[in-house]
């Protein structure tokens, strides 16, 4: 079998690129033993506002005009909601976080994501005495059922492997890769956290920083949307909300752990008064870079295999994004942007 691409990995960087490659009219086959789970953990938010410090997200601009219309040509594709909008509530803790709300809509880079009215909180469950600012143009993306309806889709098309790629096994020969019955032209490893036991990328600098989330359940808070403090709060429906996330840079583990509720359980604390129970928990390693920028391009000895990572903690933004500007410099010789290009680094 021979194909124009072989992708290995499927989080949201190897779905995106494979989304890429088929309206381009492009053969490929993706290998992949689901062994990453950071895309399918978590919650697929997408928020152009950094509200830490009421700041703007790298590129939010031109990520979110690729990104929304990317994801509802796949829902039309599957037939299956994958997108959702709504909005981002930012709890202010004091008068001073309100007026730098309003200073930072002053920006012209974050006037159209920023709401001028603060809004006033009338849930009784909800500790926001100084109100909250709202953000527009957020939402989240449903990134479990995404991947699994998009694998289904390929393995009917006979586009995917569900195994374990061995390097090893690689060969690497005049005009492209032999692996196995497939031949193809083009390398590209999406590999996340997996990386690290790839040879050919292994020294690229790609930090694991492990991530957990939980479904808490809760008859009383009656709460819809995305409420954001030391954690954020999402809803679900049916009395379930999904709380995020912590940030692990030691544990490399897929698994959940007590730390990481307890810290979860603390924050929620902070933000709701009623009761409330943990359903579930989870735990991923997301792909992170130091300079928090994605690491994109190829291999500086292999000609046509390249990387396509280290999209951290806002991947549904940035995944159409970089896996456009990989195809569009492989196919058609456009520069890829120097912030993600991976020879800003020796490796």
């Amino acid at each position: 079998m021979e194909v124009d691409y072989l992708i290995v990995g499927f989080g949201l960087a190897g779905l995106a690129f494979s989304e890429v490659l088929e309206t381009q009219n492009k053969s490929f086959c993706v290998i992949s033993d689901d062994s990453q789970q950071s895309s399918k953990v978590a919650v697929g938010l997408y928020n152009p506002v950094i509200l830490k410090r009421f700041s703007g997200v790298w590129k939010s601009h031109e990520q979110l005009a690729l990104a929304l219309p990317f994801y509802q040509a796949i829902e039309t594709k599957l037939g299956c909601k994958i997108l959702e909008p709504m909005p981002v509530y930012r709890r202010f803790n004091n008068i001073e976080e309100q007026n730098a709300w309003f200073e930072a809509m002053d920006k012209p880079a974050l006037q159209p994501y920023l709401s001028p009215n603060i809004v006033k909180n009338h849930n009784l469950n909800i500790k926001a005495e100084f109100g909250l600012g709202e953000v527009l143009q957020s939402g989240r993306v449903h990134t479990e059922r995404l991947l699994s309806k998009f694998q289904s889709y390929l393995i009917e098309k006979n586009a995917y492997k569900h195994e374990r790629f061995d390097h090893s096994q690689l060969e690497i020969v005049v005009g492209g890769f032999i692996y196995g019955e497939l031949k193809a032209k083009h390398m590209v490893f999406c590999e996340g956290y997996g990386v690290t036991r790839n040879p050919f990328f292994k020294d690229i600098p790609l930090n694991g920083t492990k991530g957990e989330v939980m479904v808490i359940k809760s008859s009383d808070l009656q709460f819809e949307g995305i409420l954001k403090g030391p954690c954020f709060i999402l809803s679900e429906g049916n009395d379930l909300y999904s709380v995020g996330a912590t940030y692990d840079w030691e544990s490399k583990t897929h698994e959940v752990s007590q730390k990481g509720r307890d810290e979860l359980v603390e924050k929620v604390k902070s933000l709701i008064s009623c009761e409330f129970e943990v359903v579930d928990q989870k735990a991923g390693i997301r792909p992170t870079v130091k300079d928090r920028r994605p690491l994109v391009g190829e291999h500086p000895i292999h000609k046509s295999m390249f990387v396509l990572n280290g999209l951290g903690t806002r991947g549904v933004m940035i995944a159409p994004y970089v896996a456009k500007q990989l195809f569009e410099s492989i196919e058609l010789g456009i520069p890829l942007d120097d912030e993600i290009n991976v020879n800003r680094y020796s490796y």
